[in-house]
């Protein structure tokens, strides 16, 4: 059955050809964006042959797998379903000379080109950014890397989680000192749930291709984007690397709590943990009101925010022992009534259940040549002119290297025998 629905012209990025030779998350996360805008996204990966299964990495990071219509398990990790849908897969062996042609070729007719391989690979195969530049002057190259192509860790491989601590961000996430020791169980920096260095790079890369398009279409010429996951981490730590850079001083961890803003924490209810996440000194006074502490607001240690952080180990103690009196959906109901940030902890289940979640469409259900159907995470970019389509859900491995191969003149003898040569 087809699983792909006609594009609209009407798309942001509709005439736009995306050539992607990433994998894993960084680049599949950018080159997926650029796809739900409406570029054409053709994502090149290894064939399947000595003992290797071929495609995307993440293809086998399971479990979870989408099952198929009999409940068995496909080949189709659920990792890799995440950041793929609306893509075109052709499989191409790019260290065989043939593989490298048919690159250059399709590179004649793209606008962009992603590549997430170690710093010096791609000049091996002669598609390097300078190589491809003078085939298409108009192309915009962009190189993901751990470490980016300058620089003493350029050669080194990057991965999301050491990025996260050699970035700073596990030096400020975990619980604090105060709260548990480094050496107890669950204590010590921690990393984020999610690759948020990986998903950050994703994001900065589309932003950066986007502003590198829209100089190609003022000049005429196409560029080199260098992105990497270490600057990326540097750059999101944001507020806290602004907080040392001004004051020489290093962020710590601070568990739930923030550091610039009090109370923005987790709090014990009298069922469980819920959020409050007071930003201004007005909140505050609201907050102290529902909680029938209004003295609190007048207190001078307490009625500023810069005031409250320095008492915060006065403060918090106070705060801690009333939010335990009163049931999570107490708190809620009265807080939210008086326009006092807050919120529940939630897990997925609680989120994709949630009404506002729902209203949001933020889940989205694709068919799949395997599966009948697969539900999907859904974009967060709303439109309301061009909204994202969800054309295609992500490809099987080589799922469009006839179709692609097609589009550039090769008939089906032309195909066999690449096929026969293992180039594709």
């Amino acid at each position: 059955m087809s699983t792909e629905t006609s594009p609209s012209t009407s798309l942001p990025l509709s005439g736009v050809r995306v050539l992607d030779l990433s994998r894993v998350l960084a680049g599949p996360w950018c080159t997926q964006t650029l796809a739900d805008l409406g570029a054409d996204v053709i994502k090149v990966e290894r064939p399947p042959g000595q003992g290797s299964s071929g495609g995307d990495d993440t293809r086998g990071w399971g479990p979870p797998f989408l099952k198929d219509s009999t409940g068995q398990d496909t080949a189709e990790a659920a990792y890799y379903l995440g950041a793929n849908r609306n893509k075109r897969s052709i499989t191409i062996d790019i260290s065989r000379p043939e593989g490298q042609a048919l690159i250059q070729r399709i590179v004649l007719q793209s606008d962009v080109f992603v590549e997430n391989y170690k710093v010096g690979d791609m000049a091996r195969y002669g598609l390097d950014a300078a190589s491809l530049h003078a085939l298409n002057p108009r192309l915009v190259y962009c190189s993901i890397t751990g470490f980016g192509q300058t620089g003493p860790y350029r050669e080194r491989a990057g991965y999301d989680y050491a990025v996260q601590g050699m970035g700073g961000l596990m030096s400020v996430t975990g619980p604090s000192r105060a709260e548990i020791a480094d050496d107890a169980p669950g204590g010590g920096p921690q990393k984020v749930g999610v690759a948020v260095a990986d998903l950050f790079t994703g994001m900065y890369a589309a932003t950066a291709i986007l502003a590198a398009l829209r100089h190609r279409d003022l000049t005429g010429q196409g560029q080199a984007i260098d992105m990497a996951l270490l600057d990326t981490q540097v750059a999101m730590i944001a507020n806290l690397g602004a907080n040392y850079l001004t004051t020489g001083i290093a962020p710590q961890r601070m568990g739930n709590a923030h550091q610039n803003i009090v109370p923005y924490q987790v709090f014990e209810v009298a069922d469980g943990h819920m959020i409050v996440a007071v930003g201004n000194d007005s909140q505050f006074a609201k907050f102290c009101d529902v909680a029938g502490r209004p003295e609190l607001a007048r207190d001078a240690r307490f009625t500023r925010n810069a005031d409250r952080v320095r008492h915060r180990g006065v403060l918090v103690p106070l705060l801690a022992a009333f939010m335990k009196t009163r049931a999570r959906a107490d708190w809620l109901a009265a807080l939210e009534a008086a326009k006092v940030p807050c919120g529940p902890i939630n897990d997925l289940a609680d989120v994709f259940a949630d009404p506002q979640v729902l209203a949001r469409d933020m889940t989205v259900e694709m068919p799949h040549p395997l599966a009948g159907s697969v539900r999907l995470v859904a974009s967060p970019m709303k439109f309301s002119a061009t909204p994202v389509q969800y054309r295609r859900p992500p490809p099987l491995l080589g799922e469009h290297t006839a179709q692609i191969l097609g589009e550039l003149g090769l008939d089906e003898a032309a195909v066999a025998a690449l096929r026969a040569a293992h180039a594709v």
